[in-house]
């Protein structure tokens, strides 16, 4: 017979059984729970190495030391943290429903997690700026790409967002106005980012919305370019040297190619964090009725930028392959090794 579990349902487990008004922690099966550990560590230890290879042989081989490549070891850098400091916990906060390491742990990983989220979208901006000027400019672009113009595009990649996450979430304006649904659903364990209304749309417009449509509408010009390029290097004068177009050809195939690579790492991210701001903003409209789970697998989707970025360097990039391969070798450990070639002599 069923009466019985109907009359005695399962006891409900807490976070903190022992601490008042702890939340409830939220059922899941032991193969469910061991299931989401393998795939969330796989994805961050992936995370971390593929990033960490991406950094070490920028900063390694002299040959990789140029404006556009100390962007991405930027860029590799901030994905890096991302895996070290903010994905384990929001591993266990995902899957166990439940936060273990105190409420100002619990701000401060909030806080990572908006910074480096946005640093990262505020590097691709910047890298399109920097394509933009490879493609469309090449002629003034190394008088206009230079080290100091980069120092310049890592420090604002870096500052802004950092005053934007602490300045809003340790003041707490993101809960202004929902301080009621705050209250409600306020217990030990709970460590959850909520935006009111206007911080909804204010924060997803400033780290998402307005740098994507900025990156689209370059990225879209630079194609134009590009094909402008390709159709006038396709139909010009026949009396051209020989080795003059092969040269121009040869730079146009390696401009367009570091473009398209760049462009798809710009749409991975695109497509991987409009879900989470989109929810980002309607939840508050809704009044916060998204499950747990859906915001959950949002934010992972998110997470998951970072661990496709060095996957799309190493499909796309051959001086990538390269650099993994001295590196599971052993021959980054040679004195002579960070001024090896790691580019082949043909296109």
């Amino acid at each position: 017979m069923n009466s019985p579990d109907l009359w005695n349902p399962p006891e409900v487990q807490y976070c903190f059984a022992l601490v008042n008004n702890s939340c409830p922690k939220k059922e899941r099966s032991v193969l469910t729970v061991v299931t989401l550990y393998m795939i969330m560590t796989s994805v961050i230890v992936m995370t971390m190495l593929g990033n960490m290879v991406v950094i070490i042989s920028i900063a390694h081989f002299k040959q990789l030391h140029s404006p556009t490549n100390l962007l991405i070891l930027s860029m590799a850098t901030t994905d890096f943290l991302l895996s070290c400091v903010v994905m384990p916990f929001s591993m266990i906060r995902s899957i166990e429903s439940c936060w273990y390491f105190g409420d100002l742990f619990c701000k401060v990983h909030s806080c990572c997690d908006i910074m480096l989220c946005t640093t990262s979208i505020f590097h691709l901006c910047f890298i399109s700026v920097d394509r933009y000027y490879a493609v469309c400019d090449p002629l003034h672009y190394v008088t206009k790409i230079t080290i100091s113009v980069i120092e310049v595009f890592l420090l604002v990649s870096w500052s802004i967002p950092i005053f934007f996450a602490f300045g809003l979430v340790f003041p707490e304006l993101n809960i202004i106005g929902a301080e009621d649904f705050v209250a409600a659903v306020d217990c030990t364990g709970l460590c959850v980012l909520i935006f009111n209304k206007l911080w909804g749309v204010l924060a997803s417009f400033i780290a998402f919305f307005l740098p994507g449509t900025v990156m689209v509408g370059i990225y879209i010009h630079i194609f134009t370019i590009a094909r402008k390029h390709a159709k006038q290097i396709g139909i010009g004068p026949k009396m051209k040297q020989a080795g003059s177009e092969s040269k121009m050809k040869t730079t146009s195939k390696k401009e367009s190619k570091a473009t398209k690579t760049l462009s798809i790492v710009m749409g991975v991210f695109v497509l991987c964090w409009l879900p989470f701001f989109v929810l980002t903003i309607t939840d508050p409209f809704i009044n916060f009725s998204a499950p747990e789970d859906l915001y959950n697998i949002f934010l992972w989707l998110g997470y998951f930028n970072s661990t496709f970025n060095p996957i799309i360097y190493g499909m796309f990039y051959p001086w990538f392959r390269r650099a993994l391969r001295m590196l599971v070798t052993g021959m980054i450990f040679r004195p002579d090794s960070s001024t090896l070639s790691l580019f082949s002599s043909h296109p």
